[in-house]
């Protein structure tokens, strides 16, 4: 489990302040589960974690969409729950569903976002990266102190993800605080100050992108199986020097090695001498996605999609 440090939260320097924040649906589902969040004015900070994790529930709690269950949540200073509209006056918000009128032109937002040359077309016939960039201006018309964006590029090309981010950089050179939901790993290395990772409706882990893997404190070797036996690998590779733990995933094994690439002859070695035929071994600097697979046990949502983008690219 990677080490979580509770947010000491002062009031007056917050842009976002949670408290024990909880969320249960009909049926006992919670969703969000005791959370405590503390996130300073002009940050991104970004909440990772895969589809049904709670990132969109607690997006929909501070944007005043839903109610809390229990605990409490302040957005630029003001209780979500006991002033929402003045909470509405000051954060603009862009969920998932692109909320755009599809005969609506965007001439009054195209400078925002780079726009002018579209300022005419009907919105209906814009890409997708296109309406993702409008209905970022639309978040901003009022200068907002916080901006929610959750999953802002999902769907859309490597081109147009990356426009979206020059946007949200630009956004927050203004001094705007954005909250930024995710699951894409690159995303979040790239854009945010601080990153906390939900699963199941808790927080797992939390910290600046570098902290979280300096935490890691490790080389990640993966072999992958190939139809091995994962039991008989694991035993085979057991007892490497500066070995700190193995974690199997669906076809292959994560090793945490003190000296990934100096283990990789004997790692070879013993796999031989045990006659198990694996597939590649590769190895790398610990990722975000590995601070999630050490705190949760299973990879990110997202992170095999930006793996084949990086193969293609490097094709």
């Amino acid at each position: 489990m990677v080490t979580t440090v509770r947010p000491v939260i002062e009031d007056g320097d917050q842009a976002v302040e949670v408290r024990s924040l909880r969320r249960t649906f009909k049926g006992g589902v919670e969703a969000v589960r005791d959370i405590d969040l503390g996130i300073s004015r002009g940050e991104v900070f970004g909440f990772l974690g895969p589809n049904g994790a709670g990132k969109t529930t607690t997006v929909r709690m501070l944007c005043t969409l839903l109610p809390p269950t229990s605990g409490s949540a302040r957005v630029a200073g003001i209780d979500v729950v006991a002033d929402a509209a003045a909470v509405r006056r000051r954060i603009g918000v862009a969920l998932q569903e692109i909320g755009l009128d599809p005969v609506q032109t965007g001439r009054e937002l195209l400078e925002l976002v780079g726009l002018t040359e579209a300022a005419d077309r009907r919105t209906k016939t814009y890409s997708g990266g296109m309406k993702r960039r409008l209905d970022l201006a639309s978040a901003l018309v009022h200068s907002p102190e916080v901006l929610f964006l959750d999953e802002p590029t999902t769907g859309l090309d490597p081109a147009s993800r990356l426009t979206v981010w020059d946007e949200v950089r630009r956004i927050n050179s203004t001094g705007t605080t954005v909250f930024l939901t995710t699951q894409y790993l690159e995303e979040a290395d790239q854009l945010c100050d601080r990153v906390a990772i939900i699963d199941a409706g808790r927080i797992v882990a939390e910290g600046t992108p570098e902290s979280l893997k300096a935490q890691m404190g490790h080389d990640v070797v993966r072999v992958e199986l190939d139809g091995a036996d994962a039991a008989q690998t694991e035993a085979a590779v057991g007892g490497l020097p500066g070995l700190g733990r193995v974690v199997t995933e669906t076809d292959a094994l994560a090793l945490y090695l003190e000296d990934g690439a100096g283990s990789i002859a004997e790692i070879v070695r013993r796999l031989d001498g045990g006659q198990i035929r694996v597939g590649a071994i590769a190895v790398s600097r610990p990722t975000l996605d590995d601070v999630f697979l050490r705190a949760t046990g299973r990879r990110l949502e997202g992170a095999e999609e930006e793996q084949e983008e990086e193969e293609e690219k490097a094709g």
